[in-house]
């Protein structure tokens, strides 16, 4: 009977054999990502395949760093690695090290590298982003002379402001030398004077589109002082200056629209601008007037004459109040007096010599109404109702 070999020791031979082989201990293999997994460990579990045959592969965590793009199925990749048995699962495995974009994968590789690189470098960053003006009057567009990119940007710019100057440098927008050719673009209409400048072409392939992912036409963007708007391909499309630019319109026909200034927008502002301007005026101009009026009033009420006009009137009143207030005092002393009067009379010597009285007074005026004050021979003077009597005193009597 033939040896009997477990699974284990037949396993176990294999793997050795592989082991052994030089070249699966160091291979390239090229093929389509298919059954892509990334597993909470941080492991990459794959398929490679093509027309006729696939092959399971695994990146552990640790070869990962390497990786600088997400792998999806269908990219097309070279990976590099070791082929070997795996002995639990009876399986062949490719154990990748490194893994590459094949063919277009390659640029885009390229592309996120220098993307990378570029961010690094603070060449994204919002705070070296120059704001476009808001009045152009000089456009500059770096394309292909021949390409509808420039009627079209032309064809908005005239229809947005007609006065408005568009200055073209004819670069080479695709193949060799267009890096080159975009960049001196970038450079001369600097120099040339320009308020801003458009930097574009129509859509393509990332091929076609490459001069754009370019470092040296990236730098001239950064170091262009002159706002740039980058317009390069379809809305879908992005590129590298995309991100350096200082502002990224989806078509050029939309960096034409951000650029140039709606000439009727601005009249109609300026109209607004100039009736508010007015209204304004008129209010000030109101406001003014009342002033004036308020001031000339104050003035006219403080004016010396109206003063003096005031202290007039306020003597007049004073003059008046003070005669009303003599005839009222008058007519009460008036009255005071002739009650007075009245009173005198009922007391009035002369009144009782009307009535049959007489008034004797010595030759001095003194009343004599006591025999007491008189001695005979002393002269007297007898007062009657219609005159005098002159007496002598011949002795007295009681």
């Amino acid at each position: 009977m033939a040896n009997v070999y477990t699974v284990q020791q037949l396993n176990f031979y294999i793997k050795n054999m592989f082991t052994q082989d030089f070249m699966l201990n160091a291979i390239n293999v090229k093929g389509e990502i298919s059954n892509c997994t990334y597993a909470t460990s941080g492991h990459i579990y794959f398929s490679l395949k093509d027309g006729s045959g696939v092959m399971s592969c695994v990146m552990f965590k640790g070869a990962r760093v390497g990786l600088s793009f997400d792998l999806k199925e269908g990219q097309q990749v070279v990976v590099s690695g070791s082929v070997s048995f795996y002995e639990r699962d009876g399986k062949v495995q490719l154990y990748a090290n490194k893994i590459t974009l094949d063919g277009v994968g390659l640029l885009y590789e390229k592309f996120e590298k220098l993307k990378n690189d570029l961010a690094e470098k603070g060449m994204f960053s919002s705070e070296y982003k120059i704001p476009i003006p808001p009045y152009v009057r000089t456009l500059g567009v770096v394309t292909s002379e021949t390409g509808a990119v420039i009627q079209d940007i032309i064809q908005v710019a005239k229809r947005r402001n007609p006065y408005v100057q568009i200055i073209l440098y004819p670069a080479k927008v695709q193949g060799e030398g267009a890096k080159e050719s975009i960049a001196e673009g970038i450079r001369a209409l600097e120099a040339a004077g320009v308020d801003v400048i458009i930097v574009g072409r129509g859509g393509g392939s990332i091929e076609d589109l490459w001069a754009f992912n370019e470092e040296v036409v990236a730098n001239a963007v950064f170091q262009c002082l002159t706002p740039v708007i980058s317009a390069v391909g379809h809305e879908t499309d992005t590129t590298i200056i995309d991100f350096v630019a200082d502002m990224r319109a989806p078509t050029p026909s939309a960096a034409a629209e951000m650029a140039v200034y709606q000439v009727l927008d601005v009249k109609n502002h300026i109209l607004q601008e100039e009736l508010n301007f007015n209204r304004r005026i008129i209010s000030i101009l109101e406001r003014v007037k009342k002033q004036r009026e308020n001031l000339a009033l104050k003035l006219k009420h403080g004016h010396p004459r109206q003063k003096l006009n005031e202290k007039n009137q306020r003597l007049t009143d004073l003059e008046n109040r003070i005669r009303q207030n003599l005839e009222k005092k008058m007519n009460l002393d008036k009255h005071q007096l002739s009650i007075l009067i009245e009173r005198m009379k009922g007391c009035s010597p002369l009144n009782k010599l009307n009535q049959g009285y007489s008034y004797v007074r010595s030759q001095e005026g003194i009343n004599i109404n006591s025999i007491s004050q008189v001695e005979q021979g002393d002269p007297l003077e007898v007062i009657v109702r219609d005159g005098r009597i002159l007496a002598k005193v011949y002795g007295k009597m009681r």
